[in-house]
């Protein structure tokens, strides 16, 4: 298959187009004017250039394409909120705008974020009611998400919607920001760790991103994607410790940390400054968040494939050769 990938050089773009092209697709990748795409142009990807926020630039990136995986968006914890919307939900406008008609599948990555942020949200399942909660990057993966699901309901393009959990992994934000924060002062815990860090290793994520946009069962679906670890964020965070020769040093509670993000985002943020703390961090690593992946391994027959233990090696061995111990 003819194949395109928006945020092919991002972190998860960067694991979801070599297995592409290990499965013989022709596979392009979306990069934005003067962004690195040597890496996955060195494996054979090919690269056209654009921004999705500017539907004149995008024109024709969809003729004779069979599937698209659109990764691409505005991934931190916080900015303004233009900058998300911006990124997330007139990006996924535009490109759904030149894809309909022409594209036979299109899947869309979004976020356990959209569901909404800052409540459990153990067990939830795909068709679990999602509430708005004011966080950037989740209300907008909502609202690109209505798009996706209008889009598919018009019938000329079927769309499928993926919603990782937190996806960890050699480059993630999961591995990277954390190892930095240990380098450079300390890593929190919040209610001392104790939720389930609902992680999902990259290569697992991409094992079911191949399935569900081949499968002729996940058009028009929505799937949660997170591993069976039962790994807690104290256990993560003291494994990455490990490796940083660092330790988890202070306990925060949620819910005073939860108030004090949202005033030091309204504070901070307008003047480009990064606030200490927000909802979004907050959002995830403060509240239990093992949605339901039933649905993946029912009709995907999506399984865990790295085990933590593996995933862990191969993360150790990343933060050692990626010189983040000697910064």
């Amino acid at each position: 298959m003819r194949v395109l990938v928006t945020g092919a050089n991002g972190f998860i773009g960067s694991f979801l187009s070599p297995a592409l092209v290990e499965q013989g697709h022709k596979v392009t990748g979306l990069a934005m004017p003067g962004e690195d795409a040597s890496g996955n142009e060195a494996i054979g990807v090919s690269t056209v250039r654009g921004d999705l926020t500017d539907p004149a630039s995008i024109k024709g990136l969809c003729d004779k394409t069979d599937l698209v995986y659109h990764l691409a968006g505005r991934v931190s914890d916080w900015g303004p909120r233009r900058a998300f919307f911006s990124s997330i939900v007139d990006a996924t406008r535009n490109l759904l705008a030149e894809a309909e008609g022409k594209v036979p599948r299109f899947v869309y990555i979004s976020s356990v974020c959209a569901y909404g942020m800052g409540k459990h949200l153990k067990g939830l399942r795909e068709d679990g009611r999602v509430f708005r909660s004011g966080v950037p990057y989740a209300d907008a993966k909502q609202d690109a998400e209505k798009l996706c699901r209008e889009c598919h309901s018009r019938g000329d393009t079927a769309v499928t919607i993926i919603r990782p959990s937190n996806v960890t992994g050699p480059g993630s934000v999961w591995v990277r920001d954390i190892v930095e924060r240990f380098m450079n002062s300390a890593v929190p815990l919040f209610n001392h760790g104790k939720y389930s860090a609902s992680l999902i290793c990259v290569e697992n994520l991409v094992d079911g991103l191949l399935l569900a946009g081949t499968m002729d069962v996940a058009a028009g679906q929505a799937y949660n994607f997170r591993d069976d670890w039962g790994v807690s964020w104290k256990r993560y965070l003291d494994d990455l410790g490990v490796i940083c020769g660092k330790k988890t040093t202070v306990s925060v509670p949620f819910r005073l940390a939860w108030p004090l993000a949202r005033v030091m985002e309204t504070a901070m943020t307008p003047f480009g400054v990064r606030p200490v703390a927000t909802r979004h961090t907050l959002g995830l690593m403060g509240r239990d968040l093992d949605i339901d992946n039933t649905k993946a391994k029912e009709e995907l027959g999506w399984t865990t494939r790295v085990s933590y233990d593996e995933a862990m090696l191969n993360i150790s061995r990343w933060v050692r050769e990626s010189g983040l111990l000697s910064e």
